[in-house]
């Protein structure tokens, strides 16, 4: 936990993204003073630093729409909350409805809980003054325009660049793989660049996704990326299992090669040009397939079945490589898989969902954003109440603290609280000093609140506190415009804070949501997307295989944030946590396998002993859900399923190794290998939950 607090997180906010944030919000402000309107000025500057944060990254027709309900939204509220001011019974059920809302918006993903937290902070602000309703629909309108100015800005540069976000996100998966390429990860671990390739496939396939010929050959290239992340983990596995030094480094070499192609590939889509760099690069893989093949025939009878496997996954990933490079020139030969994917749509599994039917399922006690939505709505409406009811000084500083540092989970309640103190309080410190020593007059003043808004764009993700410390500066600033004195008020809103995180903490204490009841589920869960993964391997069906690939991401993402919020909770269960800690490791040991298996069988047209696969493959699914079942603690609903996968999985590589010619022998001898591991670490899955069922210390 104090290691959490102290971390620095790498900078995901480029400059140019901070500059134009900040110039939707200082501007109208600088148009303001210089006019003498100053008072909707700050509105406006207001209504543009709430929208900030949903300037992300994206198609920009989803930009324009997710930016555009927040400035509606944070209009909404400062009407509400300017409006509901003067009756405190109104505005305590106002706080209640919006904490509420505002917090049920976390299932819907971090965008939409900023969004809610906007406006949750923006209807506690507002209400601090009582207007009448055409000041409060003014205001309203204010803090929109200002949204809708953030929103121009970010969108500006769609009619010159309306590609930029899918050409950069594919950049980005590229680079990753290089640097993967480069330091291949330990077998165990979970597959790289998960996170990057989500994204990818929301910018390509979601609901928002740009139009056009040009996606087309985003689609392309991005099924590309995938199968050479396949080629790339295959050959990685590979090299812990030669036992040819000369072998293993030239498998080496055809790893830098690669990563070096991708980097000239990351450079192109960056910058929209031909990846010309890429050629010399790939004359060197070339080189070195040339080379392994020789080393394949030099070994004699009977040849290493690992080295074949080498041989056969260079080969396909120069081809990815090669395709790569044709398709990101925008030139060249559109091959099958262009033709294959011309008309490609992601089935409804793999499409974003509804967000009515999102919120509609997370209604309930059993759903952690359902009962962080309670928490938060009663918390910050009895803040209200109690704030109205003792007239405390900017006493509106502890519902807004609340609805801050409240989180679903108690790691990040913990986390953010204390980070929201030390930086509240560092904040109001020396902003209120340089505004009183050091910037006297207002356009100096100006110039300190740009400074400090770019650097609360560009930090608050590297290190929450500094980001308050920052926030907190500005909030400062644009209150002394409004004609309250910094120095007036410091000590009140220091405490404000202080109060607000102690009462967040302890609601959080009084009724928490434990990981550590929610892990198994989640687990299970990634089992069963990995399960239906496998079972698409033998199947002709494309899409159905690129949906349930995306499913088994997710859900991987999901159990890996369990396991981090477990790991956060006060004295965690250290037996449940090793538990997990296997469980996933050896989950992704499987899929890891599969997509071996799936890079293998990516180009085969003639699939020797297809029935038996195919029924081996079946077994495995069965005992994958016996498995998955057992972590929900059900009863065991694959009847059948066998006792000894190993036996099996033996018959299949005996049936498998009389293939004759020497095509056949190498697809044979990475099929074999594929089901060998696939065997290993499901025994292993079943050795580690069976222990975990018989341990006296697990939780009933």
């Amino acid at each position: 936990m104090l290691r959490s607090l102290i971390e620095i997180k790498p900078r995901d906010v480029p400059l140019r993204v901070a500059l134009r944030n900040t110039a939707a919000v200082v501007l109208p402000l600088a148009i303001g003073i210089a006019s003498g309107h100053v008072a909707a000025g700050l509105g406006i500057a207001a209504g543009a630093l709430n929208t900030m944060f949903t300037d992300q990254p994206g198609p920009y027709r989803l930009r324009m729409q997710r930016m555009l309900l927040t400035a509606l939204a944070a209009g909404l509220s400062a009407f509400a909350g300017s409006l509901l001011g003067g009756n405190a019974a109104l505005l305590v059920l106002a706080a209640l409805a919006w904490g509420v809302g505002g917090g049920l918006l976390v299932a819907l993903g971090p965008d939409a809980a900023r969004a809610g937290l906007t406006s949750m902070i923006l209807l506690v602000i507002t209400a601090s003054q009582s207007r009448t309703p055409g000041e409060s629909f003014a205001a309203g309108a204010l803090i929109l325009g200002g949204g809708v100015l953030q929103m121009l800005f970010a969108i500006a540069a769609w009619p010159l660049q309306r590609y930029r976000p899918e050409r950069h996100a594919l950049a980005q998966v590229c680079r990753q793989l290089g640097a993967s390429a480069r330091h291949m990860q330990d077998s165990n671990q979970a597959p790289p660049v998960t996170q990057a390739l989500l994204d990818v496939e929301g910018l390509l396939h979601g609901t928002h996704r740009a139009r056009g010929e040009i996606m087309q050959t985003f689609r392309v290239l991005a099924e590309l990326v995938e199968r050479v992340r396949r080629e790339l983990l295959v050959i990685g596995d590979l090299r812990s299992q030669l036992g040819d030094d000369e072998a293993n480094a030239t498998l080496g070499r055809t790893l830098e090669y690669a990563a070096r192609v991708l980097d000239a590939l990351a450079t192109a889509l960056e910058r929209g040009t031909a990846p010309l760099a890429g050629s010399a690069a790939m004359e060197g893989i070339e080189a070195t397939v040339d080379a392994l093949r020789l080393q394949w025939h030099a070994a004699g009878s009977p040849r290493p079945r690992a080295l074949a496997i080498a041989v056969a996954r260079a080969q396909g990933l120069a081809g990815q490589l090669r395709a790569m490079l044709r398709n990101t020139n925008f030139a060249g030969s559109r091959g099958e898989l262009r033709a294959q994917l011309a008309e490609a749509h992601l089935p409804r599994a793999l499409r974003p969902r509804s967000a009515l039917a999102t919120l509609r399922a997370n209604i309930g006690l059993s759903s952690v954003a359902f009962r962080h939505a309670l928490r938060c709505g009663v918390c910050v409406s009895l803040a209200v109440a109690v704030e109205r009811l003792s007239g405390i000084e900017h006493g509106y500083w502890i519902p807004m603290t609340i609805a801050i540092v409240l989180k679903p989970d108690f790691a990040g309640t913990f986390q953010f609280g204390l980070l929201r103190v030390a930086g509240t309080l560092l904040g109001l410190v020396l902003t209120t000093a340089l505004v009183h020593y050091a910037f006297g007059n207002a356009w100096e003043q100006l110039v300190l609140l740009a400074l400090l808004c770019i650097g609360f764009r560009m930090l608050v993700t590297v290190h929450y506190g500094l980001g308050v410390m920052m926030l907190t500066g500005i909030v400062v600033i644009l209150l002394a415009f409004d004609g309250i004195a910094p120095g007036e008020t410091m000590l009140a809103r220091g405490a404000a804070t202080a109060i607000g995180s102690a009462v967040a903490l302890l609601a959080y204490a009084l009724w928490p949501t434990w990981e550590h009841r929610r892990v198994r589920p989640v687990l299970a869960a990634m089992l069963d997307a990995y399960r239906r993964y496998s079972a698409t391997l033998l199947a002709d069906d494309l899409p159905a295989r690129i949906a349930a690939r995306g499913v088994a991401r997710s859900t991987r993402t999901n159990a890996q944030a369990s396991l981090d919020r477990l790991r956060g909770e006060p004295r965690p269960d250290r037996h449940l946590l090793a538990f997990a800690e296997g469980v996933f490791a050896n989950a992704n040991r499987f899929v890891r396998a599969c997509m071996s298996l799936e890079a293998a069988l990516q180009d085969a047209r003639d699939l020797p002993e297809r029935a038996a696969l195919a029924a081996f493959s079946t077994r495995i699914e069965l005992r994958l859900a016996a498995l998955a079942a057992t972590l929900r603690g059900e009863e065991s609903r694959a009847p059948g399923t066998p006792d000894d996968l190993r036996a099996d999985e033996r018959s299949v590589a005996e049936r498998l190794g009389a293939a004759a010619d020497e095509q056949r022998a190498r697809l044979a001898a990475e099929v074999i290998e594929a089901f060998d591991r696939m065997t290993d670490s499901i025994d292993t899955l079943a050795h580690i939950v069976a222990q975990a069922e018989h341990d006296p210390r697990r939780e009933t």
